[in-house]
């Protein structure tokens, strides 16, 4: 059984409440769970004080928390884990933003420290975060697709098996979406 096999296999296991599979899960995910952690807060300074064995492990608590969910496939996991992540980081974004503006301080005590990204990252991830809003509005699915791909690092294939479209689709629209958010966040 390949790697991708074994994780749908013990998603499904959770899903039907078995605590064991839960167990060998994490050591199964938790390396992808890092590497899109690692891309998200690459071109950080160094003296940011979110790591990234944070921010997974923050993302891995959320996860878990989920009850609702039927988990069907690696794929829909790590965009779910997406999600998790970018809220994190949005959140993040948004009280370093207000504390830049003379909002009150607040550090959020994680793993490793409390979260601080620099300012430039920050207002960029708060203004990607309103730009996919928008878009959620017009294109639930487009928004879905930027979260899969930026804030998931999930590949082509895997966006479209996620979304239920073939990847010509996702290639289309992940052109058409980046010129949109461009256009948006920085302007004409």
């Amino acid at each position: 059984m390949n790697g991708q096999a074994d994780i749908t296999g013990l998603l499904i296991e959770w899903n039907g409440g078995s605590a064991a599979a839960l167990e060998k899960l994490m050591p199964a995910v938790y390396d992808e769970l890092r590497r899109i952690a690692r891309r998200h807060l690459r071109g950080e300074s160094p003296e940011r004080t979110l790591q990234t064995t944070a921010l997974v492990h923050e993302t891995y608590l959320k996860l878990i928390d989920q009850t609702r969910i039927n988990w069907q496939n690696r794929a829909q996991f790590f965009g779910v884990a997406a999600t998790m992540m970018r809220r994190i980081l949005v959140d993040h974004a948004r009280r370093r933003v207000r504390d830049k503006r003379g909002g009150k301080v607040i550090k959020i005590s994680l793993d490793e420290g409390a979260v601080d990204v620099s300012d430039e990252r920050a207002a960029a991830l708060v203004a990607l975060d309103e730009a996919l809003k928008r878009l959620a509005e017009q294109d639930p699915q487009k928004a879905k697709l930027v979260e899969l791909r930026y804030f998931g690092g999930l590949s082509i294939e895997e966006t479209a098996e996620v979304l239920g479209v073939g990847t010509a689709t996702v290639v289309r629209h992940w052109r058409t979406v980046k010129a949109w958010l461009y256009k948006e966040i920085v302007g004409e």
